[in-house]
């Protein structure tokens, strides 16, 4: 009896069940199960189970995929021979051999879904975790941008904090002329070195439009020098302009984008002369 249970426990059975063992293992299987009830009870069991496994997880064809095979089926039938050739895919009882098939193929049926099923979760836990790293990476550039603004605004706030602290700097205050009575602006004018910074905090002109910008200009001795070209959408807290080495006045005008040769007075918004 031991011998016996050893054989069931072995997990041969099982395998002769779902039609996995040579014709030569599955005919001992069967001289087992001739020779010993038990073992015959327990292939019936397994048989008993593994059917009652398919149906519980059975998955239904869609009609378009039944008609297709049962069409194939019907072509086949139409061409094929009057007495089709029968080949055994090995030696036994034709019904065990055709209920260990079927078993088979249930089980393989039954792996195949458990496989799709795997890599459906699998694919969507990759989308959701690209999702993940996409909005992680956003939050990322945003924080980097408001820290660096942070960062440029701190350091020109220690710029402008250093122009009026210091005896080097000259603090020229630019204000409106007639047709633009409320434009006002500050240059800071290094002494030492020539440098001319302007300062966008301390700045209120008039708007410009899309194709003009404005044009910071130096008077010396009565002739005007150009210091270059600077808009309102600026993100620097100041920006350093071209260095000149005297003058006695400073002076903003509208000129198109890129800057003029010659300053247009009319179109002049705020002018302020430095103190000697």
């Amino acid at each position: 009896m031991e011998e016996v249970k050893a054989y069931i426990e072995s997990g041969i059975l099982e395998l002769y069940v779902l039609g996995q063992l040579s014709a030569r293992e599955c005919n001992e299987v069967e001289d087992m199960a001739n020779r010993h009830p038990e073992v015959r009870a327990e292939i019936t069991a397994i048989e008993l189970a593994m059917e009652a496994y398919a149906l519980d997880n059975a998955v239904e064809p869609s009609v378009d995929l039944s008609d297709k095979i049962f069409s194939k089926i019907e072509t086949a039938n139409a061409s094929a021979p009057a007495e089709p050739k029968i080949i055994p895919m090995y030696e036994g009882s034709n019904d065990s051999k055709v209920k260990r098939l079927k078993y088979a193929l249930v089980a393989c049926s039954i792996l195949l879904a458990i496989s799709l099923g795997a890599l459906f979760s699998a694919h969507n836990e990759l989308n959701v975790a690209k999702d993940q790293i996409l909005a992680l990476n956003t939050d990322k550039d945003q924080f980097a941008k408001t820290v660096s603004k942070l960062e440029f605004d701190k350091a020109g706030m220690e710029n402008r904090i250093a122009m009026t602290e210091t005896s080097e700097w000259t603090t020229v205050k630019l204000a409106g002329v007639n047709k633009t009575p409320a434009a006002k602006m500050a240059v800071y004018w290094n002494k030492a070195n020539k440098n001319v910074v302007i300062n966008y905090a301390a700045m209120d002109l008039p708007k410009a439009d899309t194709g003009h910008e404005y044009q910071l200009w130096a008077l010396v001795d009565g002739k005007p020098i150009s210091l270059g070209v600077f808009n309102e959408n600026s993100a620097e807290a100041v920006k350093q302009m071209e260095t000149i080495q005297k003058a006695q006045a400073f002076a903003v005008t509208i000129e198109p984008t890129g800057g003029s040769v010659n300053p247009t007075m009319e179109k002049m918004v705020v002018m302020g002369a430095v103190s000697i």
